[in-house]
């Protein structure tokens, strides 16, 4: 299993849901800034689309505003 650290700012209140399985499924977008800018530009993010399971995906839902 890959594990990523992303540091950012939500860009909207994340969305909890359950499998039919019943299964806790939280998604969610963050934005991250460039760490550089080029002279004369604004500074830009990438957008990157999250998906937390179970325990994380509950803890992410409540805490995560």
């Amino acid at each position: 299993m890959n594990r990523v650290i992303l540091m950012g700012r939500l860009t909207a209140d994340p969305e909890l849901r359950y499998t039919t399985a019943n299964v806790p499924v939280c998604r969610f977008r963050i934005a991250v800034d460039r760490p550089y800018v080029k002279q004369g530009e604004e500074r830009q993010a990438d957008f990157f689309s999250i998906t937390a399971w179970r325990s994380t995906g509950e803890f992410a839902s409540r805490y995560f505003k």
